[in-house]
């Protein structure tokens, strides 16, 4: 049982002792929340918060997007993916002693120019035969619904003078017969109707006769999708994201907007695969849009594309916030293009998207919208420029030019820039002062940290220059999917609220995940082939999303709160995609007392314990090595230092690999950790990260490398909460870890349509939090409507279960001032309507 269980034991236990006892003095508050109606807090914009759609764990393709066939325009490649071909998803078949062959084919028979492979079958079919493929769909199969209606499509051309019969058959539904005429690609549909419900459904196209016929585009989309869209999104997926109401919706990345290369998808260039998300590869016709390496390991159709985005966001009264490249890569890539040429023709393309969104129908790019559905603009107002750059010079210089651009031709148009992949260091200073220097609108931050950080940073707003660009935290979340994440994230949340006239947007990240296929985790809402669920975050957004209010009623709470602990634990080496060999492992005193040694002379390892079991560790040559190269997290520990101040040291080599090697301390059975990764992120960087579970958080960040068979004498000196890391003999950096944690949060804001107060507490503890409000005189109702999320703090929601679900109630005893407990591990949301 963890410490936090037994503390949390032991006070329901106290609690039975009085209530068994002597009769129970009243409480004496653990907190007070005292509110100063009469005081003027910022206004709380409709944008406050948001959501961040990037095609990432297959949220697009086999995800929103409701395209059933997998593969279906026969365009997938190794370059996308080393295990795809272009048959990937696609069984040839025959029936009825039916013959032929089944190849993908570029060639100048191709449907058009970027629709550049299809399939070609080759027909021997005896009378009666017939051949042709069988698309297994995404996942586990087709999800089908009994009675539910499907509309077949598929692009064909055969040169039979007498036709090609076509049979479309899906698994249950009775069989529909088209008949394919001519040499020239046309458009065939048909439309099927599902018998069985099931999640392993199968579409095939068996072509009869003799012959050539050549297939593109084969598509099976549901009737049934969000607001009946012919080839729309995925019903309970959209519906989940329209149920959060949020204010804005950010897209389409992320990394995908940053890497790869920036030039166009023709014969010029070669038709490179891997691009970055350029918004005029994604409109038009389907079958002529382009298709993409994506940036998470597998290919990327373009079906969802702007005009989808922006159509659903206008759907669901969202406002649109598109990211475009800044011609400076990211996410690992770090390179910038040195082409004037091309930097303009992306600035170009971003006015000639805003005209895209907004122009006349008399305008060429208005005039395409308006072709495609949507002659009204859409409205956009804000636009981001790039994502999380690491090269902070190459990127504003850039950034400026589309700013010139755009605001020259688009006067209070609100240009977003960057500050960076991390929460601080050396490029989110940079760039923030350049962002400040040069006024920007908007600055957008991101961040992926520990629930620990969320928990120690509620005021970092706080100290923001109110004067200074605005902030949109476009990305965060704390690493996890369960009640103590969200709970952390929600603690937070009450800090951004109290500083919106600062903070003007924020979007929890990612949004969308396939369970069957995951690059990045935690995320809101995860789904399979026919169902989708809210994680606990997922709740937790939507609870402050439909309770935001319309101006901040400005409070103060005191209370006590969590002040640090010295850096004590196990030690521990690891590895990631690299082989390393470490020697001379000790831990001493600071005045020479020995507290661990290992050399490994005894050629055992017998000290050590296997944290993660993965990579190869043995003894050899007297050293401690790991031999596997593609390894990843290989992490060992040993020893249980208990002294606050002490002093490590070892030699390390890389080997062979990526990457260099890491070395931990502060290692706890909780999985919390700290580790010095030296030559991380493919050898470009060193970093201290904070580990809580299985996800860390940066805490130092710096370029760096390692080399391949050089030995380095590592130093990391603890004395209680800071630390200072030695290289080779130089001071590589030093931190200090002393925030004091603050596990009880509140702000308190007005709705002005139902006059109510909106006093919201986060109590992410384990125990109750006995709380005197003080309204500051204000005449309230006596009964209010409280909603909270509470439960076991290790709870997650699951495919099978979800537990933690908001429970609204109607409650009394709320007065001026007025004492209430909120549950350990809740977060508590009381709507109290004024006089």
């Amino acid at each position: 049982m963890s410490r936090s269980r037994l503390l949390a034991t032991a006070a329901a236990a106290a609690l039975l002792i009085t209530a068994a006892g002597v009769p129970a003095r009243a409480a004496d508050p653990d907190y007070t929340i005292t509110v100063d109606p009469r005081a003027t807090g910022p206004a709380l914009p409709r944008s406050l918060y948001g959501v961040f759609f990037e095609d990432i764990n297959s949220a697009a393709d086999g995800g929103l997007y409701a395209e059933l066939v997998r593969n279906r325009s026969f365009e997938f490649l190794p370059v996308d993916n080393r295990a795809y071909t272009g048959l990937t998803a696609w069984t040839p078949t025959a029936q009825s002693g039916g013959g032929g062959t089944a190849t993908t084919v570029n060639d100048d028979a191709r449907l058009n120019e970027r629709n550049r492979t299809y399939l070609k079958l080759t027909l021997a079919n005896p009378a009666g035969g017939r051949y042709g493929v069988t698309n297994s769909g995404y996942d586990t199969g087709f999800a089908l619904r009994a009675g539910a209606r499907y509309d077949f499509s598929v692009w064909a051309r055969s040169d039979n003078p007498a036709g090609t019969p076509l049979t479309v058959a899906l698994t249950g539904a009775r069989p529909r017969t088209i008949t394919v005429h001519g040499d020239t690609w046309r458009r065939y549909a048909v439309p099927l109707t599902a018998t069985h419900t099931l999640g392993t459904g199968r579409l095939s196209v068996f072509a009869g006769g003799t012959g050539t016929l050549r297939l593109d585009m084969v598509s099976l989309f549901p009737r049934d999708t969000y607001k009946h869209r012919a080839t729309g999104l995925r019903r309970d997926l959209a519906e989940k994201i329209a149920a959060l109401h949020p204010g804005f919706v950010r897209f389409p990345g992320g990394c995908l907007v940053n890497t790869g290369s920036m030039e166009a998808y023709d014969a010029e260039h070669g038709y490179p695969r891997a691009r970055a998300y350029q918004w005029k590869d994604t409109v038009g016709p389907v079958e002529t849009r382009a298709t993409n390496a994506n940036f998470w390991g597998y290919n990327q159709s373009y079906g969802l594309g702007y005009f989808e985005y922006l159509q659903f966001a206008e759907d669901i009264g969202a406002m649109p916030l598109p990211v475009v490249p800044a011609l400076v890569t990211g996410c690992g890539q770090n390179r910038a293009t040195d082409d004037p040429a091309l930097l303009q023709r992306h600035i170009q393309d971003t006015l000639d998207l805003i005209e895209f969104a907004n122009g006349p129908v008399t305008s060429r790019w208005g005039r395409l919208r308006a072709r495609m559905g949507h002659p009204r603009p859409f409205g956009l107002t804000h636009i981001a420029v790039g994502n999380e750059e690491n090269l902070p010079d190459e990127y504003f210089a850039n950034f400026e030019k589309f700013r010139a651009a755009i605001e020259a031709a688009h006067p209070g148009f609100t240009v977003i820039s960057n500050s960076g992949p991390d929460d601080q260091g050396a490029t989110f200073d940079r760039l923030w002062a350049r962002n400040r220097a040069a006024g920007v609108d908007m600055v957008d931050e991101h961040y992926y940290n520990s629930p620990a950080w969320f928990l120690q940073n509620n005021k970092r707003y706080d100290a923001y220059d109110r004067s200074g660009p605005k902030v949109f935290l476009g990305e965060y979340a704390s690493l996890d999917a369960k009640l103590s994440n969200s709970l952390a994230e929600a603690a937070y949340m009450t800090g951004l609220e109290r500083n919106a006239d600062v903070v003007k947007m924020a979007s929890y990240a990612p949004l969308l995940a396939n369970i069957d296929n995951v690059q990045w985790r935690p995320d809101l809402i995860w789904f399979d082939n026919d169902e989708s669920w809210g994680t606990t975050s997922y709740q937790m957004q939507k609870l402050f999303m439909t309770n935001v209010g319309d101006r901040v009623v400005p409070s103060r709470a005191t209370g006590r709160v969590v002040q640090p602990k010295p850096i004590t634990g196990a030690i521990g080496l690891s590895t990631w995609a690299t082989s390393a060999t470490y020697d001379d492992v000790t831990v001493t005193t600071p005045d020479g007392t020995p507290l661990f040694a290992d050399d490994f002379d005894d050629g055992d390892d017998n000290g050590w314990t296997v944290v993660e079991p993965r990579g190869s560790w043995s003894v050899t040559n007297g050293a401690y090595t790991q031999s596997d190269t593609a390894a990843q997290d290989t992490l060992v520990k040993a020893g249980n230092i208990t002294a606050t101040d002490y002093d490590l040291t070892l030699k390390a080599t890389k080997n062979a690999g990526a990457e260099g090697f890491l070395v931990a301390f502060g290692v706890q059975e909780t999985g919390e950790l700290y580790w010095w990764n030296i030559g991380g992120w493919n050898n470009t960087q060193d970093a201290i990260q904070k580990g809580a579970g299985n996800s860390k958080e940066i805490v130092i960040a710096k370029p760096g490398s390692v080399v391949t068979g050089k030995t380095y004498d590592v130093r990391i000196e603890v004395r209680g909460t800071h630390v200072r890391l030695l290289l080779d003999g130089k001071e590589w950096g030093s931190f200090t870890d002393d925030k004091v944690t603050e596990p009880f949060a509140q702000v308190v804001t007005r709705d002005d349509r139902t006059g109510e107060l909106i006093v919201k507490v986060v109590n992410a503890q384990d125990t109750p939090a006995v709380t005197r409000v003080d309204l500051g005189g204000l005449r309230v109702r006596p009964a209010a409507r409280m909603t909270v999320i509470t439960g076991d703090p290790g709870e997650q929601n699951t495919r099978s279960a979800e537990p933690i679900q908001p429970v609204t109630t109607t409650v009394g005893g709320i007065a001026s001032t007025f004492t209430r407990t909120f549950p350990a591990n809740s977060a508590t949301f009381l709507r109290i309507r004024t006089r």
